[in-house]
């Protein structure tokens, strides 16, 4: 029995373990693709035997999964952010914009979001689960909807504001570098949140 397969026998994978196959699995799918990526070298990456990673994760899908609830975990703790009626508008604007921004300048979260996308292409169920996971555009709904409530923006469709501001941004600082590699400059993505902001405030604001 080899070394690995000695300390993990008989007891879960730890949490640091675990997430040490995950981003094998990322660096490995990222190098690769999917269908070129192979269980050996995600074992050999993360310094564990073959047979404990399949202990664990079944098979490739196993472990694009648990990559997509990775990002997921990323993105909800990310985007914790409710409108407050006694706050202004613009800072608060300006504060949501900045944690969508933080997703996106982080190399490990546009690292997982590049594999997702591009196996997505692929596979048009997981396409669909991938949307239904990542959806966060209900935060920026509910945020929209309640300063819609609270008289701060002026529309009949909260939803479209939220649509337009989530899209203002991603338009520069998600696409593109799904098909550059190259992240966004955090002093990009602040002006990147300004502009977004002010466009929605010029358009929208009571």
């Amino acid at each position: 029995m080899e070394p690995q397969e000695q300390e993990s026998a008989g007891r879960g994978l730890s949490p640091e373990k675990r997430a040490q196959i995950v981003a094998a699995a990322v660096a490995e799918f990222q190098a690769a693709g999917f269908q070129g990526a192979s269980m050996d070298r995600i074992a050999a990456r993360a310094e564990v035997s073959k047979r404990t990673v399949y202990k664990h994760f079944a098979n490739k899908e196993a472990l694009f999964r648990a990559i997509l609830d990775r990002l997921v975990d990323r993105t909800v703790a990310a985007l914790d952010i409710r409108f407050d009626p006694d706050r202004p508008l613009r800072d608060q604007l300006l504060a949501l914009g900045e944690a969508e921004g933080r997703l996106l300048t982080s190399p490990d979260c546009m690292g997982l979001a590049r594999v997702i996308v591009t196996e997505t292409i692929r596979d048009r169920a997981l396409a669909h689960e991938y949307n239904c996971k990542t959806e966060h555009l209900t935060v920026f709904q509910d945020f929209m909807a309640a300063a819609v409530s609270a008289g701060r923006l002026r529309t009949n469709d909260p939803d479209l504001v939220a649509d337009q501001f989530l899209g203002l941004i991603k338009s520069r600082a998600f696409w593109p570098t799904m098909f550059s590699g190259e992240i966004v400059s955090e002093q990009q993505m602040r002006e990147i949140v300004e502009d977004a902001v002010d466009t929605i405030l010029a358009r929208f604001a009571a």
